[in-house]
């Protein structure tokens, strides 16, 4: 089996620090839950922090093996760790300078960097500890070990993707569908799960109007799926009644929650709350005050759109949607940094189509299109 995206949770630690130490490393598959791969092994005498990113680089290490070309998300509850790979610390220790270096090698382009805390980390903890007690443990879950995926030739999906070979099955597509202007869109004020929910403006649904009469004549889509805001819905239900289709309601697409910001416009929350904004944009994983950040955003993004690909294989699902999400998907189809949000503007009521392949490769097709200029 074949994986677009996982996620590799890691532990390790030392009974002494420096003392007898290990790691735990897993693979998990995001849709399922089920564990693809792991390992729990000893590394004689070392500090929590080298234990740490040894478990990092057997993750990596089982990812590669088990789901190559996969993307990666990479959950830990080493502060450290996680900051340090991020690029947000610094590496100073000598001893976790080339282990830094080794990881970053095996991570790909892309790889999101997530702490949480140890309660969220007890699969990756239980394998280091069995390690150090010499309980033993499988490399994959099950009555043997998987075998290696050996090294193959580029398959059709990606011989098509770089302009040579045959077309393969039919990739899934997603279009992208921002619902139209707000009062808030107009004032350019943050407008996130946790306020207001305001409906289109006059101006909104006529852009709703047109984003669905463009879709009409576009045709061949097959599903039609909305975020639960009220802007999100008014403009998924002008496209259901030009194309047909019933339109089903999907918590995941909801819009990232700005907290206290909600409401608010860029100029008064950094007037109101300098530091707390200067934090939010220095890094995605933090969230403003009583809001969410963009990572727990983007984990709920990918999972709803795995849910999609896994429900709708080689058809056409119109997904209508919010800024963050759509830059969420944009961002993890280039294997972009997270940083890269900032830099992406997204008008209302545009069009953006990324296709997914069966192997896992991923494409850009369009980005920010206005059905009224097309």
């Amino acid at each position: 089996m074949s994986y677009s995206h996982v996620i590799v949770e890691a532990d390790g630690g030392s009974r002494g620090n420096p003392g007898l130490a290990s790691y735990g490393a897993l693979v998990r598959d995001p849709v399922t839950g089920k564990v693809i791969a792991q390992q729990g092994k000893t590394i004689g005498i070392a500090t929590n922090n080298v234990a740490e990113y040894s478990g990092l680089i057997a993750g990596l290490e089982l990812a590669a093996e088990y789901a190559p070309n996969a993307s990666i998300e990479v959950r830990m509850d080493s502060k450290l760790v996680v900051e340090q790979m991020a690029g947000r610390w610094k590496i100073k220790h000598p001893d976790l300078q080339p282990l830094a270096i080794k990881a970053q090698g095996l991570a790909p382009f892309g790889t999101e960097w997530t702490w949480v805390p140890r309660a969220q980390n007890a699969a990756a903890d239980a394998l280091a500890n069995n390690a150090l007690d010499g309980v033993p443990i499988p490399l994959q879950p099950g009555d043997a070990p998987v075998a290696a995926q050996p090294a193959a030739q580029p398959s059709d999906q990606q011989k098509a993707l770089r302009g040579w070979g045959a077309q393969a099955e039919p990739p899934t597509r997603l279009i992208f569908l921002r619902h139209g202007e707000t009062p808030h869109t107009a004032e350019k004020r943050f407008s996130g799960s946790g306020g207001d929910d305001p409906a289109l403006s006059e101006n909104g649904r006529t852009q709703a109007a047109a984003a669905a009469a463009y879709l009409a004549r576009l045709g061949g889509i097959d599903a039609i799926v909305t975020s639960p805001m009220r802007r999100a819905r008014e403009t998924a239900a002008e496209a259901g009644s030009e194309l047909g289709l019933d339109v089903v309601v999907d918590e995941g697409w909801v819009e990232c929650s700005f907290g206290d910001w909600d409401g608010h416009t860029f100029a008064e929350v950094q007037e109101k709350w300098p530091d707390a904004l200067n934090a939010w944009l220095e890094s995605t994983t933090v969230a403003p005050p009583g809001g969410e950040s963009f990572d727990a955003c983007a984990r709920r993004a990918r999972s709803a759109r795995d849910g999609l690909l896994a429900r709708h294989p080689g058809k056409t699902v119109l997904v209508v949607t919010h800024v963050t999400p759509i830059k969420l998907m944009v961002r993890s189809v280039l294997q972009a940094p997270m940083s890269s949000m900032f830099r992406m503007e997204l008008r209302p009521a545009t069009l953006t189509e990324a296709h997914w392949y069966a192997d896992g490769l991923a494409s850009l097709r369009s980005f920010n299109v206005d059905p009224a200029l097309v």
